[in-house]
């Protein structure tokens, strides 16, 4: 069904029309369409409501600059998720945080196996360089939307027969039922990247998206090195909160 906007009489006594448009839309994104949604194309839009497209764009312009939608290249316009607020700690677990929440947590194993990591990862766990690490990927959902795409890096000789008990779920969980390990942040790194062609396939975002990649080095009690974890989140879907402990001189 079409509808037109309110004629423009005078500059002084009228909303530009893209305004006016942004108007509307923004009421029925709030009253309509639920988070992720994808909105009709600008020409589908432009038709509808008796307009150009470039008075489309310049009201999903106004929308994207007031953080009500994002738009992509070759992914269309989408309403934007309700960001996550994320703490991370020394002693934060991604599945616990986001349970406390009351959201609905699903981890999926994508693929695990030994393999040799990047000279980065290698130099973290002091390794030689023909030497392996246990590679475990992971995908996270929230509701049936992904959130996070982890790959865990582990000192394989400290979790044998791991590929035979971890089928998804909690990483931490089964470290510390199987294995007594009981893990704690000892350094984190902040990064922003943009989406790959795996990336935009498992997370559902376009190409070149932005997202926030999270370095982490785990540490058992006694300060050794089990697990480097690589996390990648739709920047539009996570926002990091960092705790840091007080501090008291003397």
């Amino acid at each position: 069904m079409s509808r037109q906007l309110t004629p423009q009489r005078n500059e002084k006594d009228s909303e530009p029309r893209y305004r006016q448009l942004a108007s509307v839309l923004a009421r029925e994104i709030r009253g309509q369409h639920r988070a992720g949604t994808q909105l009709p194309s600008e020409a589908a839009l432009a038709k509808r409501f008796a307009v150009n497209r470039h008075t489309v764009r310049r009201a999903l312009d106004e929308l994207v600059a007031a953080g009500m939608v994002t738009r992509h290249q070759g992914w269309g316009t989408q309403v934007v998720d309700r960001r996550l607020d994320y703490m991370v700690s020394a002693g934060s677990k991604v599945t616990h945080n986001l349970a406390e929440l009351g959201l609905n947590i699903e981890t999926r194993c994508l693929e695990q196996g030994l393999i040799r990591p990047p000279e980065a990862i290698a130099q973290r766990f002091g390794l030689a360089e023909d030497a392996r690490l246990l590679c475990v990927d992971t995908l996270r959902f929230v509701g049936a939307a992904p959130l996070l795409r982890l790959r865990h890096w582990f000192d394989a000789e400290r979790l044998p027969d791991w590929c035979e008990r971890y089928r998804g779920g909690s990483t931490r969980a089964l470290l510390d039922q199987h294995y007594g390990l009981r893990l704690s942040r000892s350094g984190v790194r902040l990064e922003a990247s943009q989406a790959d062609r795996d990336d935009s396939r498992l997370l559902q975002c376009s190409r070149l998206a932005p997202l926030l990649v999270l370095t982490s080095d785990n540490v058992d009690e006694t300060q050794r090195l089990v697990e480097v974890s690589v996390s990648r989140a739709r920047a539009d879907r996570v926002a990091y909160h960092f705790d840091f402990p007080n501090e008291h001189e003397g």
